[in-house]
C-alpha cells in the first residue's frame, strides 16, 4: 500500500521561505513522479512542481519558477520543495501526491495517491 506522509508548511511573511516534505512508501520500484498540487479555495487545483523519482527530471508551474525547488532523496525515499521568495499569493492548501505515471500525467491530475495536505499561509 502506497503511503505518502507530509511535512512543513505554516506562516510567513512575504519574502521568506518555506519547506515541505513528502515521504513516500510502498512503491517497489523508482518509476513513479511525485510532488505537489496547491489549492485555493473556489479556485481548480493545480500542479506546482513535480519530479520523475527515477531520473529527477522535474516540473514547475510558471508562477513557481525560479522560487521553488523540487528535489528528492532516494535513500529516504523522501521529496522536497523548497519555497522561497513567497508571496501572498502562493497560500494554499499543498498536497503532495504521486503515481505510477509519466510528469504530463501528473500535471493532467492522473494521480492516485495523495497526501493528508498542509497549509502554507504568506503574509503580506
Amino acid at each position: 500500500e502506497v503511503q505518502l506522509v507530509e511535512s512543513g508548511g505554516g506562516l510567513v511573511q512575504s519574502g521568506g521561505s518555506l519547506r515541505l516534505s513528502c515521504a513516500a512508501s510502498g512503491f517497489n520500484h523508482d518509476d513513479y513522479t511525485i510532488g505537489w498540487f496547491r489549492q485555493i479555495p473556489g479556485k481548480e487545483r493545480e500542479g506546482v512542481a513535480c519530479v520523475s523519482f527515477s531520473d529527477g527530471v522535474t516540473y514547475y508551474e510558471d508562477s513557481v519558477k525560479g522560487r521553488f525547488t523540487v528535489s528528492r532523496d532516494s535513500a529516504k525515499n523522501t521529496v522536497y520543495l523548497q519555497m522561497n521568495s513567497l508571496k501572498p499569493e502562493d497560500t494554499a492548501t499543498y498536497f503532495c501526491a504521486a503515481d505510477v505515471t509519466t510528469i504530463t500525467g501528473w500535471i493532467h491530475g492522473f494521480v492516485n495517491y495523495w497526501a493528508q495536505g498542509t497549509q502554507v499561509t504568506v503574509s503580506s
